[in-house]
């Protein structure tokens, strides 16, 4: 996949996020609990990807899937529903603009780190540009969540 369809797809993905969890936000107030709204959300992605893997690969892939599953591998889906539910939370508190802004600001830094720790001895000079950026999106975040509307 080459860089522009990856950007058109994460543009795609962002504002799908929105969407969804508007609706998510939705749900939760017409039922009695935040988990009608995650487990429907999570019933759908199950059945969509047993789905995708019978028709790819019929039954060899449940033994696959079996064979892969370690403590570990459910540590993804825990962070996941964790996202999903302070995702849901933060649009019914603080609302969306504020809830994005403190989750990519979040990501960033998290994802700055780690590429920093992957990168075994990069130069201070190389870290300057996404340092001042990482600072002027939670400066922008602080702005965004201290708003009153």
């Amino acid at each position: 996949m080459n860089q522009s369809l990856t950007l058109a797809f994460l543009v795609a993905a962002g504002i799908g996020l929105v969407v969804q969890n508007t609706l998510m936000v939705r749900i939760t107030q017409s039922s009695s609990t935040i988990l009608i709204a995650m487990l429907l959300n999570s019933l759908v992605g199950i059945v969509l990807f047993v789905s995708i893997l019978l028709i790819k690969q019929g039954v060899s892939g449940f033994h696959e899937l079996a064979s892969t599953v370690r403590w570990w591998t459910l540590i993804p889906g825990l962070l996941g529903s964790f996202f999903v539910f302070a995702s849901i939370s933060g649009y019914q508190n603080v609302g969306a603009a504020t809830t994005i802004a403190v989750l990519v600001a979040s990501q960033l830094i998290g994802g700055l780190a780690l590429d920093i720790l992957r990168s075994h001895g990069i130069p201070l000079r190389a870290l300057v540009g996404p340092v001042c950026g990482a600072v002027m999106l939670v400066v922008g975040a602080w702005l965004v969540a201290r708003r009153q509307f």
